[in-house]
């Protein structure tokens, strides 16, 4: 069996009593001081993620903007230098391979970012789409370790650490070289939990610096370690798009609820004629976010939906919201039952799960 991977932070997070769980290979903190009371962090004041185990893979060269805009959905022509944008990758046929963030560090430079669990495949994907571009396709994701500062007090905690102004950093748009703590990183104003934050790319040697210290200069605005699972439920609860495993394979942005990520219009990209036929005939299904009635006895994701006994979909995650303190999911189900308010039941073990859905 392979060993799993860790962060440099690994040996850390006791200190701060990280719940290790395994996501995607990785050996990561699922949870600190728990999951409701870094939600309120979160919401209100600001959390501390290590999320150095997501993918980062450069393409450079004097092809690079030519063979990503043929790559993604959306039009990169007017994304100017030190900005970003969430796009998508997909198959000729029309479903989505990932939902990147992609950086344009200049005309012939960017850096995308992917879900963990799917570097491997994007990369080869990359590569094998390379075909005769003058560009390099590197994967550094071993090289660049990241932090996510997110929540309301994110900038004046950040702030205290570094002599830019971080008003002068909108929202997708990032610094290079920016110096914290005396270390040189990359500072976006990006995150995927529903709050103002930071996203800081630093390389390892400098992880542990920086983790100690946001953490330090934080404390009197109540910042909180924080966990792979309240950022799913941060996710869930801000109706950010299904991410990286969640995206059920086969799905198209349309089914995603992805459309805004979408740009028909530009000249051409792989996919696009298939999601042009499905943009003029319709969609068959759809993803919905539900909330249970009933508590679940185990695991609901992948579990079949079901109504009047037959069934009419399939759930792609299901998480407790702190929120409104129940359980809150993604189902992909045909259009008919895809109406606000409609009951639908997800099998669960030997029983049905009422829910209902409410977007």
């Amino acid at each position: 069996m392979e060993a799993l991977k860790k962060t440099p932070l690994y040996n850390v997070y006791e200190e701060y009593g990280g719940k290790i769980g395994k996501i995607a290979g990785w050996a990561l903190p699922m949870q600190f001081e728990g999951v409701v009371e870094e939600y309120k962090a979160v919401r209100k004041k600001a959390g501390l993620f290590d999320i150095s185990h997501v993918g980062k893979i450069q393409i450079k060269g004097k092809d690079a903007f030519h063979f990503i805009q043929n790559l993604v959905t959306n039009d990169i022509e007017n994304l100017e230098e030190n900005r970003a944008m969430y796009t998508l990758m997909c198959y000729p046929y029309g479903a989505v391979i990932e939902i990147v963030l992609l950086y344009k560090l200049s005309d012939s430079n960017y850096l995308i970012t992917v879900n963990s669990g799917n570097v491997k495949r994007i990369f080869k994907w990359l590569i094998n789409k390379k075909n005769k571009h003058d560009v390099s396709i590197i994967n550094i994701s071993n090289e660049i370790c990241q932090l996510a500062l997110q929540g309301p007090k994110s900038e004046t905690i950040l702030q205290k650490l570094t002599d830019i102004d971080l008003k002068e950093i909108k929202y997708l748009s990032f610094r290079r070289d920016v110096s914290i703590c005396g270390t040189k990183c990359l500072l976006s104003r990006t995150g995927y939990t529903g709050e103002d934050g930071f996203e800081i790319y630093i390389f390892p040697e400098d992880l542990k610096l920086l983790w100690n210290s946001i953490l330090k200069v934080g404390r009197e605005e109540g910042i909180k370690p924080a966990g792979l699972s309240v950022r799913d439920a941060l996710r869930l609860d801000s109706n950010l798009p299904p991410f990286g495993d969640e995206l059920l394979e086969d799905i198209t942005p349309f089914e995603a609820g992805l459309k805004t990520y979408v740009n028909l219009r530009k000249s051409d990209f792989i996919g696009k004629n298939a999601l042009k036929k499905e943009s003029e005939k319709g969609i068959k299904r759809k993803i919905v976010k539900f909330e249970t009635g009933d508590k679940c006895s185990s695991e609901i994701s992948g579990s079949n939906v079901i109504f009047d006994g037959e069934k009419v979909g399939i759930v792609a995650t299901e998480r407790f919201s702190p929120k409104k303190k129940k359980n809150l999911g993604l189902a992909l189900v045909d259009l008919k039952y895809s109406k606000l308010g409609t009951t639908i039941f997800i099998k669960n073990m030997n029983d049905l799960v009422k829910a209902k859905v409410i977007r």
